[in-house]
Formats: C-alpha cells, structure tokens, sequence
C-alpha cells in the first residue's frame, strides 16, 4: 500500500489505457517495428561492393527481422489482437488501424524467425558463444517459445507443441550445454563474462560501463533485483569486500516460493535465489562492509556450494543467526553486484539480464515433449534429468502427463 501508484495500480490488477507504463511499453514496441520497417524499406539502397560486405549486411538484416518479431511476440503475449503493419509510417496523420488477429501475427512471427535462421544469423558457434548477439540457437530457442505460446492456454493445441519440441531440440545440436553449478551463469553476468565453464547462456540483454565513462549502455540490475548493501560509492578508500555494491533489494521471495524450495530439498538453487546473508558494518554506517550475517544454518551449507568462489569477497568475521527465522520474504539474490569490479556506481551496472538459457531450452523440450504426446517421452525425461541432477535433485519416477505437467 505504501507504493507509488504506478507499480500499485498494476499490483492490484488496475489495468487502464493510460498507465504509464503500459503507454510507455506499447510505444516502445511500435517503435522498434517502425525502425525495422524503415530499414526493409530501404535495405536496396545500401551499397554492397564485395561478398563480405554482403555477408555482414545479410547478418544485420536477420537480426533486424528477428527483433521485429519478438516485438510482436511481446505485443500478442501482453495484449493479443494488435494492430499489425510491416511498412514504415510515412505520415503523422491516419494512425489509428484496427487490430488483426494474433494467430495471423503468430504465422508472421514464425515465419520470421525461421527464416532469419536460416538465411542470415550465425552459428553460436561462430560467435565464440557470446550471447550478446543474436545467433541461431537463440532464433531456434525463441521460435520454441513462441509454439509454446501459441500451443498453450486455454486449448493445449498438439501441433504447436510439437514445433516447440522441434526447434529446442535444434539447440541441442548447437554446443550448448549447462554449467557445472547453476549459480555459473549468474556470476558470469554479475562479473561481465560470457559462459567462462560452459556455453549455458544464449541470449543476454546486454549492458556495459559503470555511468563513468563514454560507454553509457549501463543498466539496474542488481542494483534493483540484487542484494541491499550500503551506499559507498562515495567512499574512494572503501573498495574490495568493503564495498559489495548498492542494491534497493525491491523485489523479495514469497513464502510460497521459500517453501518449493525447502520441501524439495533444492538447496543449491535455493541459496542462491534466494539471499541467505545480509551485509553487515561492524564498524558503523558508512565504514565498510566487515562480514554477512547469514540466517541459521546457512553458513557452512553456502560455503560448500559456491562460497568459496567469491574471489577477494571472503570475510573471516561472517556470523549466523543463533535462532531460525520465519521471515520468509527475503531478498531475491541471483543478481549480486559484489562480482562486479572495483569502483562501482551507486546505480549503474554492467550486469547483463538473461533472456535465453540451455536450461530453459530443455524444460521447453519436457513440456512440449509432455503436451504433444499426452504425457512424457524418453526425451521428456532425460532433459528433465539433466536440469534437476545439475540442481542436485533425484531423478523423477514414471508419471501421468497431468504429474508431469
């Protein structure tokens, strides 16, 4: 209750035309597709004078087309029948058109990003793995994701599900694979690299510089998904462990979510989803981090798992709590600033955002797999035995479709 109305009014399920954000996210989209229309329009007039010249423009046009529909992905996802053009706006008058169909913008869609794979976007392979461009794995993962869309709620349609297996299992052919520890990926955004111990990440939405340079492509996250810490970003002698960097820490766990974690016994992802610590000063307000209070039990049970890959982020003074809490609503904590490097911005961060990972591209293969075969294959199974054994969960026993679901 005590939030702005903006995130409240949307938190409560107060849905208006005229909520900024919504306005905001609606314009944005169609000025995505307008520049890529912009560019179709005029891709003959580019000058190409030799093969490589060729190479790279039809690289760039894939990618522009790709964009353009997952703006319109987003668009049906969020409100349906949209309005659905693919010439540029030559004019300010006459804007208004009447929505078309979503099923009619899906065929586009599909068609789009099949064809980007195909005839222009490279290999993952080709791009060393890094997921700041869009490869093909990513057009393949992306393209599942939308036959699980449009095969999905209400009606559970077969065919489409059987698309969505078909591409995900394309990226199966493409070098990815999952990390050794499912905190990896997090810690190589949280430290701006690219799948250093396994291609796990596909496709990331790429931010860079820290709000003091020329670069100016940073972002918040971390800094408004992440962990709280002190502000020291004023403190040039605080660097190090002393300064973990500043977090809002908005968006916490719900006990609903705490206890999927407890009682499967998930303590691997749970510990680091979900924050076990807080950063503490001994020393007073503004001195510098000294240690973490972790909740009771959690100490030796994240020192185990990935605390001892925290670089010069080791405090000898961590404490737990003597008594176990039932505050359930704890920081979310895949995000964590203190892998960035020294010195960091208040708000600014270099941390990437995940938009496709090979974990999400098997879950897709296990439930499409599930729905267009009325219940689990052998495939369904062994993509779910790879996610949950890296998790450090049991293999699941024989189930109906609706248990697997």
């Amino acid at each position: 209750s005590g939030t702005g109305h903006t995130a409240r009014d949307l938190g409560h399920y107060n849905i208006y035309t005229a909520h900024t954000w919504l306005e905001e996210a609606w314009g944005l989209y169609y000025t995505g597709i307008d520049r890529v229309n912009r560019i179709m329009k005029n891709a003959d007039r580019v000058d190409l004078p030799d093969e490589d010249s060729r190479k790279t423009f039809s690289r760039l046009i894939a990618e522009a087309k790709f964009l353009r529909a997952i703006c319109y992905f987003d668009l049906v996802r969020m409100w349906g029948d949209v309005p659905f053009k693919t010439v540029s706006t030559q004019s300010v008058t006459n804007l208004n058109i009447p929505r078309t169909d979503k099923q009619e913008i899906y065929d586009f869609i599909v068609s789009e990003m099949a064809d980007a794979a195909e005839t222009g976007l490279k290999s993952a392979s080709d791009l060393a793995y890094k997921p700041g461009r869009i490869s093909q794995s990513t057009a393949w993962g992306i393209l599942a994701r939308v036959y699980l869309f449009r095969a999905g709620e209400h009606y559970r349609e077969g065919r489409n599900a059987t698309r969505a297996s078909f591409y995900a299992q394309k990226v199966m052919t493409a070098g990815h694979k999952l990390a050794a520890n499912y905190w990896d990926p997090f810690i190589d955004m949280c430290s701006d690299k690219y799948n250093t111990t396994a291609n796990e990440s596909i496709w990331e939405a790429e931010f860079a510089g820290n709000n003091t340079s020329d670069t100016q492509a940073e972002g918040r996250i971390g800094n408004i998904i992440g962990l709280a810490g002190p502000d020291l970003s004023s403190k040039s002698d605080v660097t190090g462990a002393k300064d973990p960097g500043y977090g809002y820490a908005f968006i916490y766990s719900t006990p609903k979510l705490y206890n999927l974690y407890v009682n499967n016994g998930d303590t691997k992802r749970f510990n680091w989803s979900i924050a076990p610590f807080e950063y503490k000063e001994a020393g007073g307000k503004n001195t510098g981090v000294t240690h973490r209070e972790f909740e009771q039990g959690k100490l030796a049970e994240v020192m185990s798992q990935y605390g001892q890959q925290r670089g010069t982020y080791q405090y000898a003074d961590d404490t737990e709590k003597t008594t176990a809490t039932k505050n359930f609503s704890r920081m979310c904590g895949k995000y964590r600033r203190e892998y960035e490097a020294d010195k960091k911005d208040k708000n600014y961060t270099s941390i990437n955002f995940p938009i496709l990972r090979y974990a999400d591209v098997l879950l897709m293969i296990a439930e499409a797999e599930n729905e267009a075969n009325n219940g689990p294959t052998t495939l369904a199974y062994q993509c779910m035995k790879e996610v949950r054994e890296r998790a450090g969960l049991n293999e699941l026993p024989d189930m109906t479709q609706e248990e697997f679901r």
